[in-house]
């Protein structure tokens, strides 16, 4: 990938290469380099840590136990993990029903894909955060003023004092590893997708 990458990606990369092989240490390598991640999602999904900890330790075992399923080559791995904590969360929740579930079927599954998006959208913030911190600092005050302050190129060029080339291509390498981080997914922010093609007003020069 890009020479914005940092160390960190390099232990993914390393962690995810252990897990394919089946190495006897994956899982624990595996939990030191992501538990954190998955710890952070399942706490916010579930505003419960005793029961955030339990989604994680299943979120890892049922990893291990389906990890001939990954493949690096559809995304990373962190990508992979949340998308197994997403399911544990959604069993959390049904099992501490916390709200009375309505019982028109209609109601029901509209409950449920409000769930799913809130969940699919929390996953895809943490990850997009992950990919962003793993940039090195140029590049990451580039993409944070794109993505967050919605700056053009021209204006990011302008406030951080670099060309306007720089901008375009520390964009795009930082936004590819944002989609790696994603699994290849479109990267969101509050329902809209952000591209490197330019929009009337919004990203380009």
């Amino acid at each position: 990938m890009s020479s914005d990458f940092g160390e960190r990606d390099a232990a993914d990369a390393a962690v995810a290469a252990r897990w394919v092989e089946g190495d006897d240490d994956a899982l624990r390598l595996a939990y030191d380099q992501f538990g954190a991640l998955v710890l952070t999602y399942c706490t916010r999904s579930l505003r419960d840590r005793a029961t955030a900890l339990d989604c994680v330790q299943e979120t890892f075992l049922s990893a291990w136990r389906s990890r001939e399923r990954f493949d690096p080559k559809r995304g990373a791995f962190g990508a992979w993990l949340l998308g197994i904590a997403r399911f544990r969360v959604l069993d959390a929740h049904r099992k501490i029903a916390r709200t009375p579930l309505p019982v028109d079927d209609t109601a029901l599954e509209t409950v449920a894909d409000h769930q799913d998006s809130a969940e699919d959208h929390l996953a895809d913030r943490l990850l997009i955060a992950r990919a962003v911190e793993s940039l090195k600092p140029r590049a990451r005050s580039v993409v944070e003023l794109a993505f967050y302050s919605d700056l053009t190129h021209a204006e990011i060029a302008a406030q951080l004092d670099l060309p306007l080339g720089t901008v375009k291509s520390d964009l795009r390498r930082g936004l590819e590893t944002m989609r790696h981080e994603l699994g290849g997914r479109p990267i969101l922010d509050s329902g809209t997708s952000l591209s490197t093609a330019p929009a009337n007003g919004g990203h380009g020069a």
